[in-house]
């Protein structure tokens, strides 16, 4: 804490804590100051990279007891000096989000480090084993090994759980440098300084904040990237085979054949779950038939939802700073077109006494299944509900991180599985935020940071 009582940031290099002499200060959506980021410089960012590389691996069981002592310390303990209510608590104040996600959040990467090994090996092709002395080389055998050495992220700012997934390339090896969103840093800061707690070296995790001009060089000094971002991020690095881009989830549910009533809860959860912030929130409703009576029950559900501070138990909705929250509202009214409004076509911004604005629930309703407002994604809950019909086919449902399809059509299920640019496909009653860690979330990571070797020995 600084004389003002604002909690620093620390930038974490290789040779400990940075404490930059003119700092960034984090308000919370109310607009007031609650802590201050160091931004670091070009210079600190080589150097960092250049200890990465450097640095030898650890030995694999000294990661994995390493990242379960930091999940526990995460979970229950005080990384960065923070207990893990007071961590909450101040998270919720900076990015809006109820504190009752902030704390599940918190959970799910406490999960995510217990079992990073196993999940990060649930990626390794069955023909190989994990290391060349596995005495199958012997006869020839293919070895699963890293394609690098460092890793970059760009973290995201929407959701603390984003940070669930990066911490399994500390598991198969790598060197990780994180950039965290100015949106949300403390999360990144937190979970870095656990991982540092737990006995990962300063020169196996770093913590980057750095300006928009530097951002770059991050990405540039890995070996491989992770960079979360809207359309414009997964245009920039869509021809670099060494960043993996984290754009739009645009999740979809498609309700065609027998009775949508009693899917109504799950739905509606899809849509508005964790205050509707995710990638995995549906956007948009499929109906096979006319869409009218599912998008009125579903306005009425969502509109029950009650407006309240983001620390209160009872907040589901996100809060945003008044003058955000007016502009994500201009940008939902300027978009809708021709889309009849089932609720919020008359704004979804609700100041609260106590500073910032909730962001109300939007329902609204389209005439074809290819109208353009279903690609729209937006940071709170909000849903465009169209019409579907056989005859349309695969094609308004592409482009889709998940798929929720309430249906009995196997050969229907079976071009979903099968097109390219549908990530995830769950059956029935299954909400399109289900998750769990030895399930592909947008495939494996170790897809992407590991490769087979053939290994050949007398």
């Amino acid at each position: 804490m600084t004389a003002a009582g604002l909690f620093q940031l620390d930038a974490l290099g290789p040779n400990g804590p940075f404490r930059s002499r003119e700092p960034l200060t984090i308000n919370d959506v109310a607009g007031a100051p609650v802590a201050e980021l160091s931004l670091v410089p070009r210079v600190f960012v080589h150097r960092a990279m250049a200890a990465l590389r450097r640095a030898p691996t650890m030995p694999y069981e000294e990661r994995l007891a390493a990242l379960t002592r930091a999940g526990e310390a995460f979970e229950r303990g005080t990384p960065a000096g923070l207990p893990t209510e007071d961590y909450a608590r101040l998270v919720s104040r900076i990015c809006g989000m109820p504190i009752a996600v902030v704390r599940e959040a918190a959970k799910q990467i406490a999960r995510s480090l217990a079992g990073a090994g196993p999940d990060a090996g649930c990626a390794r092709p069955t023909a190989a084993v994990e290391s060349w002395r596995d005495p199958a080389t012997r006869y020839g055998r293919a070895v699963w090994t890293r394609r690098g050495d460092v890793f970059g992220v760009h973290a995201a700012g929407n959701h603390p759980a984003v940070h669930a997934l990066w911490p399994e390339a500390l598991a198969l090896g790598y060197r990780v440098a994180v950039r965290p969103s100015r949106r949300e840093p403390l999360t990144p800061f937190r979970l870095v300084s656990a991982l540092r707690d737990a006995g990962f070296g300063a020169d196996q995790v770093v913590l980057l904040p750095t300006d928009h001009t530097v951002a770059d060089d991050i990405l540039r000094e890995a070996d491989l990237s992770m960079a979360y971002g809207g359309d414009d991020v997964v245009r920039k690095y869509a021809a670099d085979s060494s960043v993996l881009p984290q754009g739009p989830g645009r999740s979809k549910i498609l309700v065609s054949g027998g009775d949508w009533r009693p899917h109504l809860g799950m739905i509606a959860d899809s849509v508005a779950a964790g205050g509707g912030t995710a990638c995995v929130n549906a956007t948009a409703v499929f109906v096979d038939g006319d869409p009218t009576p599912l998008a009125e029950a579903l306005a009425e559900r969502l509109g029950e939802l009650p407006s309240l501070p983001s620390t209160d138990e009872r907040a589901v909705l996100p809060i945003q700073p008044i003058a955000q929250a007016r502009a994500i509202e201009r940008y939902l009214l300027d978009h809708a077109g021709d889309a009849t409004p089932r609720l919020g076509g008359t704004g979804i911004v609700d100041p609260l006494p106590d500073g910032g604005a909730a962001l109300r629930p939007a329902v609204f309703q389209v005439d074809r299944s290819d109208a353009p407002q279903t690609g729209i994604e937006l940071g709170f809950p909000c849903v465009w509900v169209a019409p579907w019909s056989a005859s349309d086919g695969v094609g308004p449902l592409r482009d889709s991180l998940v798929l929720t399809a309430l249906t009995d059509d196997a050969e229907l299920v079976d071009r979903l599985v099968d097109d390219p640019t549908i990530s995830n496909v769950y059956l029935g009653d299954t909400p399109t935020y289900w998750m769990r860690p030895d399930v592909p979330h947008d495939a494996y990571l170790g897809e992407f940071l590991m490769r087979t070797k053939a290994v050949a020995r007398p």
